[in-house]
């Protein structure tokens, strides 16, 4: 945290809260208006939109509107290292969660059954990729577009911050589906790198 008496706990809940409450500045009018989404306020219910057709980009921007906001707040008042250590942990906890959560509404929990989520045309809108190693063992996608990555690149949120914010959140997720797999990779695509190259690995020895 940087100099002043701001309690660090009572800061980010007030920090949650403003961004939770609404979505100001980078959301509401550079990264919106710039993706082409209209941004005028609507003074009365006649003049609403009923049904506003969204690009998978600002479906995207619209989804992490507020978490943008509050990383932005998080920079102004914490040091990057710090922010990229908080980030890293939210993003662990969020993966975690998402695993547990699949991993209870799947047919199982193998290996097979994890890595059919990411067999095409899954996520066909969102990423571009393609299946490198596809063994009973072994599963390796090079991810060559990602829109979170398109996304935090555009709005200055890329390197060691959008990694932590979002790509982090890989590691903890196949774990918590299985611990018995492991996720590698070494390059992506929010650090600047040509692909992402995610490997899923089956470490479960057999008997």
């Amino acid at each position: 945290m940087k100099s002043g008496n701001i309690d660090r706990r009572n800061f980010l809940s007030k920090s949650i809260s403003a961004c939770a409450v609404t979505c100001i500045g980078v959301c509401n009018i550079s990264a919106l208006s710039a993706m082409g989404m209209d941004t005028q306020i609507e003074n009365h219910k006649f003049d609403s939109i009923y049904d506003r057709k969204l690009t998978q980009t600002q479906v995207i921007i619209k989804e992490y509107c507020n978490f943008i906001e509050l990383i932005k707040v998080l920079q102004k008042n914490m040091n990057n290292k710090e922010v990229i250590e908080l980030l890293k942990k939210y993003s662990y906890e969020v993966g975690a969660r998402f695993g547990k959560n699949q991993s209870k509404n799947s047919p199982d929990n193998s290996f097979e059954s994890f890595v059919r989520n990411f067999r095409p045309p899954a996520y066909k809108n969102r990423l571009s990729l393609k299946v490198v190693t596809d063994t009973p063992k072994e599963f390796e996608l090079k991810v060559t577009e990602c829109i979170w990555a398109t996304v935090f690149i555009e709005l200055g949120l890329a390197g060691e911050i959008g990694h932590a914010a979002i790509c982090n959140m890989d590691y903890s997720w196949p774990q918590a589906y299985n611990p018995d797999i492991r996720m590698e990779r070494n390059k992506t695509l929010m650090q600047g790198d040509l692909y992402c190259n995610h490997k899923y690995i089956d470490t479960k020895k057999k008997l």
